[in-house]
């Protein structure tokens, strides 16, 4: 394709395919931008338009003299990033833990079918967890991952490590459905979080997609006083 014929945006979601498919994994370094412009018979200032649209999205990283990265911690910026909860407790100075309650293939239940914007409700993977924050409860996680999109996750010791990092690090998403919104904690959820039956949880409800294939629905319920920060 010629170059006035191949637009930035071609551009971006090619790299953004290459990278979603893992021909890039995370961490991996990215060829030079003069490279990819002759790979792709394009100018070398539509690559660098393409980059920082990439890097704007929080996708890649580009530093100078030190090339272009796939981020470690990929996240796709829309309005709120989807933080990894470890270093969001740690950078606070506490202490993180995290405990699996449970995991278990599962069929979806009708709603979260719908939620996930499924026709038809499939088996996926349900994990329950609860992430600590100096030995006390923070957040309470109830997660429904696809498996076809993300079969991977089937091989993860999920008592080791969280589903929350696993899928942040290694399931970029193209959109997610994003709802905040204040419950009462019943009497289970208080006792999960170390709260009062009827104290306000704020609950954190995210889906994401890679195009139109589910990632994962995950409901968050979090301790009384919790305050959500998003940085730009």
């Amino acid at each position: 394709m010629s170059a006035d014929r191949l637009s930035w945006k071609d551009v971006r979601d090619r790299i953004r395919d290459q990278i979603l498919q893992r021909a890039y994994a995370p961490g991996d370094k990215l060829p030079r931008d003069a490279d990819i412009a002759q790979e792709f018979g394009c100018a070398r200032s539509t690559v660098q338009r393409a980059m920082q649209d990439l890097s704007d999205s929080g996708l890649i990283e580009r530093k100078r003299k030190g090339g272009t990265h796939v981020r470690a911690d990929p996240v796709t910026r829309a309005t709120l990033d989807i933080p990894i909860t470890r270093l969001e407790v740690e950078e606070t100075g506490s202490v993180y833990g995290y405990q699996l309650i449970d995991r278990q293939v599962l069929p979806v239940p009708r709603e979260i079918a719908a939620k996930l914007e499924q026709v038809e409700a499939k088996s996926m993977l349900r994990v329950q967890a609860l992430h600590l924050a100096d030995h006390k409860p923070h957040i309470l996680e109830d997660r429904w991952v696809s498996i076809e999109t993300a079969p991977e996750i089937l091989d993860v010791d999920l008592s080791r490590e969280s589903a929350n990092e696993w899928l942040v690090r290694n399931k970029p998403y193209t959109r997610f459905d994003l709802r905040i919104y204040a419950i009462a904690a019943d009497a289970q959820t208080a006792r999960m979080l170390a709260a009062e039956p009827g104290d306000a949880l704020l609950v954190i409800d995210r889906t994401t997609w890679v195009g139109a294939d589910p990632i994962t629905t995950v409901r968050s319920i979090t301790i009384p006083g919790y305050q959500l920060l998003t940085k730009s």
